[in-house]
């Protein structure tokens, strides 16, 4: 035992460690776990986001943006898809948020109701669901109320978008039995005004008095974010209006040029590899068509970039990235691949995407002011499929 004694003091003098030390580092050793064991993880306080880890917020009911806010920023602060806060708020991709106004934070409650069906409930709070073909206008004289009115009770404005499902506190009372008969285009000799029905857009008004969106625009002091409702009078010159019972917008159609039909085959190639049905492929050929003309273009509405027209400010990436055709597409498709993980939600990440028509599948993604416009070019995209694919 002596023996062995000697034996370990002597490797400790070899080592030129002094006792204190070695008492020091044996005390360390000890303590050490205890203390580990007793203080706070810093991943339990700490979330991750693209930005790092930054500290976890509960989102609020309600947020009042500040100066500077964002949507995409709002979202990221308290862990949110900027998608939901988008679509909670009635919000675009190009919406506008502004110092002061409120954003609900949290997902609205679903009405039991089915979709088609208007809840009865006290007249002090009728929530009305919103179907496909809703506009605030048309709620707002179901229920014997005004637009602003609407507008006010749910947080939303003129700009804002409203989407089947979503549940409107409507004030007033029951809706009345019968609803007011479609108004039919009046034409004077000068100038033709054109009365909005539901379904209507600046497009397809233009095709059908022989004129262009743009000069539609000009002549109601419009622009290309400006959304018209039921009952609205809209002044159109060139052609006399049509007859009243007027056809459903042609189907578009169009040769692609060289640069066109290489970003095609791009989102073709990417679809293929991503393993996404035919329908997915064709909704982006589609979506790429409406929003670019299949184009890479580095400019657009806001700061609106790419193929796909995403924008910075909302979280679909940098501009960098968004100008990667490559990238931009694969966060069109979203799903498990997709490069932006969780902050924004591509054609794969929308319930029941397949089972939607054409066109609210791709708005469900793009959050459009013209949600018509993808479909009219489904066809298109199964003829550009079977070309390019």
């Amino acid at each position: 035992m002596r023996q062995n004694t000697a034996t370990r003091r002597t490797r400790y003098l070899q080592l030129g460690l002094p006792a204190a030390v070695i008492g020091a580092l044996a005390g360390t050793l000890v303590a050490a776990p205890a203390e580990a064991a007793s203080a706070p993880s810093t991943v339990e306080r700490q979330r991750f986001t693209p930005l790092g880890l930054v500290p976890a917020e509960a989102p609020p009911a309600a947020y009042v943006v500040q100066p500077g806010d964002t949507v995409a920023a709002i979202a990221e602060r308290f862990g949110l898809p900027t998608v939901d806060v988008l679509t909670w708020n009635g919000l675009s991709w190009r919406s506008v948020i502004y110092p002061g106004q409120t954003l609900i934070l949290q997902a609205p409650a679903v009405a039991a109701a089915a979709p088609a069906a208007v809840e009865a409930v006290a007249p002090a709070a009728t929530i009305h669901t919103v179907v496909a073909g809703d506009t605030v206008y048309a709620i707002a004289a179901q229920y014997g109320t005004t637009v602003d009115a609407v507008l006010a009770a749910n947080g939303l404005t003129r700009d804002s978008v409203i989407y089947p499902g979503q549940a409107l506190a409507v004030s007033g009372g029951a809706a009345p039995a019968a609803a007011a008969p479609a108004a039919v285009p009046v034409t004077t000799t000068a100038t033709a005004t054109h009365v909005v029905v539901a379904g209507d857009t600046v497009f397809g008004i233009a095709q059908a008095y022989g004129t262009t969106t743009q000069a539609l625009f000009a002549l109601n002091g419009l622009d290309a974010s400006s959304i018209i409702y039921p009952g609205q009078t809209i002044a159109v010159q060139g052609a006399p209006a049509p007859a009243p019972a007027a056809a459903v917008a042609a189907p578009e159609t169009t040769a692609l040029t060289d640069e066109q039909a290489a970003n095609a085959a791009l989102i073709i190639r990417i679809g293929r590899e991503l393993g996404v049905s035919d329908r997915a492929v064709a909704i982006a050929l589609a979506t790429g068509m409406v929003e670019s003309g299949l184009r890479n273009l580095d400019w657009g509405d806001r700061d609106s970039l790419g193929i796909f027209q995403q924008r910075p400010s909302t979280g679909w990436g940098s501009p960098e990235q968004i100008m990667d055709a490559d990238r931009s597409t694969r966060v069109f498709y979203g799903g498990s691949n997709d490069p932006n993980g969780l902050t924004t939600r591509g054609l794969l990440d929308i319930p029941g995407w397949e089972s939607m028509t054409f066109t609210d599948a791709a708005q469900a993604v793009q959050i459009s002011a013209y949600p018509d416009k993808y479909g009219q070019w489904e066809a298109q995209a199964y003829a550009w499929l079977a070309l390019h694919g």
